[in-house]
This record gives structure tokens, C-alpha cells and sequence, in this order.
């Protein structure tokens, strides 16, 4: 009898430590992330199917705002405490940081067929070859109007070719006739303020392909906000209410029809089909002209493995995953996002929706990648674009709240970049 309890006990305590030996040797992956619209819920949705096809694996996501992703992401990143991925905008900027996944995954070759464009907005400068993620959507920046008061309003949408002139008359005709408080709305931010810059030629870069922020170009742009700002055309009070190179978007006074026209981009799809439904028609719009281009500003989000992380090879295996092209179908077809993947471009995403609005706004920003000026493209892809943003909105917006001169503003910006670069550059 007591050998038997003896051999039941020394049999059950195997059982145990088999079962604590199977617990730990799962691995506990963070992904930290932030949402737009419904994306976090697909994601999460995804990483449980995965999970479910690899039990020793385990991925916690972390879902933060946005402002968290721009402001605390890299000061965990610099101090070595960062996740194992991660979605970010800042696609060149924090890409000292990011690990080149092409030992972890099955399928080089692959991941360059279908991501190749974009894999370069991810490489450090010296680096042509490594692979750290893939974009969870592209965008492309552009306006949405609310068609429904223009039709309310008897104003006519201005029509192809249409400049920015052109839409500041239309919709303070329209703000005036409906007594619409903020005919035009911009989100507070360099990037979105770069493609009608570009439009208007400004270069960005000199012949050295050194950054060059303030020509003439740039100055037409930033003349026509400032005196948007003076004469009413838009709203002193939205860009006011922050300061330096904060961000601030107008997505809830458009969705609450506060705001004729709004200039944001295809990120906006799914919170607008959402939130405004068929309350009013809310209608994209491509880009508006200038002398140079009718452009928007390329851009998006990308998920990115992190080299700090303790299990590459489990990082890669989440990664190879998440960019199967069937996986990348269902993500962009629910989350209503315009495809960072070429061969899904080229095959089209059925999206789900029936929403009239969100299909036409997807088809117009979709539309718009082939007119992107190559000067957006290499500014999206210089590792040092962030400082011209951050230097572009921040002197403007103290222009326009009246703290300096808009000369000044311009020589302000290219002090900010010229230092910040060379700070950066010594490694600050």
C-alpha cells in the first residue's frame, strides 16, 4: 500500500512538473499598438487564430493612444525597454530600433514581391536590405467635404483640376449661406500641410538631396493657412488651442457637420463610416492643384519587430503570419484601409462594407496613389522627416496665433531643422 501511494505520488508530482514545464516554455510576446477605428478588435482577432496554430506562443496587445506612440514610444525604445512590435508612424525616424526579421522568416523573397516599395521607409539610411515589418495600411492624405451641405447650400463641388483657392471660395460661400462655423479644417500637422506645399513647389531637398524646408513652394502653402486663419476660412481657435508640434485633428467637428471641408486622409474611412454613417454625405475629394502637382502626403502605419526583443524567432513566426497575403486581405477588407501589399493592390481588397460613402471615399484615395509627387515619396522615406514636420507646424502655428511674424516663422524653421538634424545626427 505505501508503495503504491509512493509511485501514485511521485507520478502525479511528474504530471505536475510536466505541466508546469509546458506552461513556461510558452512564450509571451507585447505588441503595442494604437487604433483609428476598429483595427485593434481585427488584429486581436487575428492574433487569436494564430495562437490557436501556435500554442507555445502568446501576444499580448497593448493598445495606447496615439500620443503615446509618438511621444513614449522612443524614450522606452532609446532606454532599451521597448515591446517586441509595434505599430508606428514614424516609419524612418525610429528605424535605429527596429530588428531585420529576414533571419526569422520563411520567405524573403516573398516579403520583397509584395512589400518592396515600402520596405525602404523602414531601413536606416546606410541599409538596403533589411526587412523589420510591413505596413498595416497605407494612406494617402486628401480632403473630405460634407457634399450634403453643398447641395443644401445650391454650391456647386468644385470639379477636376480644382485648386485650393478654388475650395477656400466654394466653401466659405457654402459656411456663409448655412451659417457653418469653420468653412475649412486642417488636422495640426506637418505632414498633412507637406503635399499641398509639394503642390504648390516647394522641393524639400536641394540638388544634394540636403533637406531644404523653406522655398518658395512652402511659402505659398503656409501664406494661404495664415490668411485662412486671419480672414475666418478656418478656424484660429482649433490650431491655438495647442502649441509646439502637437497634433490636433478636426475629425469630430466634421463628423458633427461643424466643418465644410476637412483636410485629414484615408485613415478617417472607417471612424467616419462609423461615427457619421448616413447622417450626411461625407465625400472625399482628390487632392486639390497647384502649379506643381495635385498631391497628397503617402504614408501609414507599419508593424514593426523591435531588435531589443529576447525571442526574434518567435517574433518572426507572428510577423510571417500576419503578412500572408489572405491574412492581409481579411485585416484591410474589415478595417476598411487602402492595402500596403502590391499583389492585394493589384488584385483589390473587397471591403467590407456597403457603405456608399466609405466606397467611394476608398476608391477616390486609392485613385490618388499614381498622382503622388515623387518629392512626397522621398520626404515619407527620409529618416529625418519628423524634424521637418515637427519645425514646419510648430513655427506656423505660432505665426498664426500671432507670437511672430511669418518671416520670422520661416527662419525659425530652418534654424529648427538645421540644429536638430546635427543633434540628431551626433546622436541626441
Amino acid at each position: 500500500m505505501h508503495l503504491r501511494l509512493t509511485t501514485m505520488l511521485l507520478a502525479g508530482a511528474t504530471a505536475i512538473g510536466m505541466m508546469t514545464g509546458g506552461a513556461a516554455a510558452q512564450t509571451e510576446l507585447r505588441m503595442t499598438w494604437y487604433n483609428d477605428g476598429i483595427e485593434g478588435e481585427v488584429m486581436r482577432d487575428l492574433l487569436d487564430r494564430f495562437e490557436a496554430e501556435n500554442s507555445d506562443i502568446k501576444v499580448v496587445l497593448d493598445v495606447v493612444p496615439y500620443k503615446a506612440i509618438i511621444e513614449g514610444l522612443p524614450v522606452q525604445l532609446a532606454a532599451g525597454e521597448g515591446p517586441d512590435m509595434a505599430r508606428v508612424t514614424d516609419l524612418g525616424g525610429l528605424a535605429e530600433y527596429y530588428l531585420d526579421l529576414t533571419p526569422h522568416i520563411s520567405d524573403a523573397a516573398y516579403w520583397e514581391e509584395n512589400f518592396a516599395p515600402f520596405l525602404k521607409w523602414l531601413r536606416p539610411s546606410a541599409d538596403s536590405t533589411a526587412i523589420s515589418g510591413f505596413m498595416t495600411q497605407l494612406t494617402v492624405t486628401g480632403p473630405y467635404v460634407n457634399k450634403t451641405l453643398f447641395e443644401q447650400a445650391g454650391v456647386d463641388l468644385p470639379g477636376e483640376g480644382a485648386t485650393w483657392d478654388d475650395y477656400a471660395t466654394a466653401v466659405n460661400e457654402v459656411a456663409s449661406k448655412l451659417e457653418i462655423p469653420i468653412p475649412m479644417a486642417w488636422d495640426r500637422s506637418g505632414h498633412r500641410v507637406s503635399g499641398p506645399a509639394i503642390a504648390m513647389g516647394a522641393k524639400m531637398f536641394d540638388a544634394d538631396g540636403e533637406p531644404a524646408l523653406v522655398d518658395d513652394g512652402l511659402k505659398a502653402m503656409a501664406q494661404r493657412l495664415y490668411d485662412w486663419h486671419q480672414d475666418g476660412t478656418m478656424a484660429k481657435e482649433l490650431w491655438g488651442s495647442v502649441s509646439g508640434s502637437t497634433y490636433l485633428g478636426a475629425n469630430e467637428d466634421f463628423a458633427n457637420a461643424q466643418v465644410v471641408m476637412y483636410m485629414s486622409g484615408s485613415w478617417q474611412i472607417p471612424q467616419f463610416a462609423d461615427k457619421i454613417g448616413d447622417a450626411f454625405d461625407w465625400w472625399a475629394v482628390p487632392a486639390p492643384c497647384g502649379p506643381a502637382a495635385c498631391t497628397g502626403m503617402p504614408g501609414g502605419a507599419a508593424l514593426v519587430a523591435l531588435k531589443d526583443t529576447d525571442h526574434p524567432a518567435e517574433v518572426g513566426r507572428v510577423m510571417d503570419f500576419l503578412s500572408q497575403e489572405d491574412v492581409l486581405a481579411e485585416f484591410y477588407a474589415r478595417t476598411l484601409f487602402i492595402p500596403g501589399h502590391l499583389g492585394l493592390a493589384e488584385k483589390g481588397v473587397d471591403f467590407d462594407t456597403d457603405d456608399p460613402r466609405a466606397k467611394h471615399a476608398l476608391s477616390t484615395f486609392a485613385g490618388a496613389v499614381p498622382t503622388i509627387s515623387p518629392v512626397a515619396f522621398d520626404l515619407q522615406g527620409y529618416v529625418f522627416n519628423r524634424v521637418m514636420f515637427n519645425a514646419l507646424i510648430s513655427r506656423l502655428g505660432e505665426a498664426i496665433v500671432g507670437e511672430m511674424s511669418l518671416d520670422d516663422a520661416f527662419a525659425r524653421m530652418e534654424t529648427d531643422v538645421e540644429q536638430q538634424i546635427a543633434e540628431k545626427e551626433r546622436g541626441g
